[in-house]
């Protein structure tokens, strides 16, 4: 038996995290869903929610926040989503935000970063874990990512019974 050595420490749990946000209307209602699981144990978690009133881009980057602040220590994540907005922003545009203080250039002028409280929030919940991002097809039969979007959708239902 070997002794544990405190400089070196414990791996990272590997854990997969599937995520999708959908909309009725652009914006509308809408809802978001991730399922997170360990592949070692096979254990498993799914939550969805919605709002009233909001984009699917909002929904697509909440699935992923919320999916994230599910795990309770720092993890190897891999992040599988259909969604370019959030492989694109974690990828290229984030950085290129930050770097000039959470603003975006557009036509020569700055503008806002749309949805910048969760893309800050994601930015802190990113730093925390080793993420690795595989965009995959949706509605192409990747079980998961299929039913992230009947959860996403069966979350902003609700919301369409009690519009007039």
């Amino acid at each position: 038996m070997t002794a544990k050595s405190h400089a070196d420490p414990e791996p990272l749990p590997e854990v997969e995290l599937f995520t999708d946000g959908a909309c009725s209307g652009n914006p509308g209602p809408g809802g978001w869903a991730f399922i997170l699981r360990h592949p070692k144990t096979e254990k498993e978690m799914e939550r969805a929610g919605g709002e009233p009133e909001t984009t699917n881009n909002r929904m697509e980057l909440t699935a992923v926040v919320r999916g994230l602040e599910a795990l309770k220590r720092a993890s190897h994540v891999k992040l599988m989503t259909d969604s370019v907005y959030v492989g694109k922003g974690l990828s290229e545009w984030m950085p290129k935000w930050k770097a000039n203080g959470w603003r975006r250039r557009e036509a020569g002028q700055w503008k806002e970063v749309k949805n910048e409280d969760l893309w800050r929030r994601l930015d802190e919940l990113v730093a925390r874990h080793n993420l690795t991002y595989i965009r995959v097809a949706g509605h192409s039969g990747h079980i998961e990512n299929d039913r992230c979007d009947q959860l996403a959708v069966a979350a902003y239902q609700k919301y369409l019974k009690k519009r007039p």
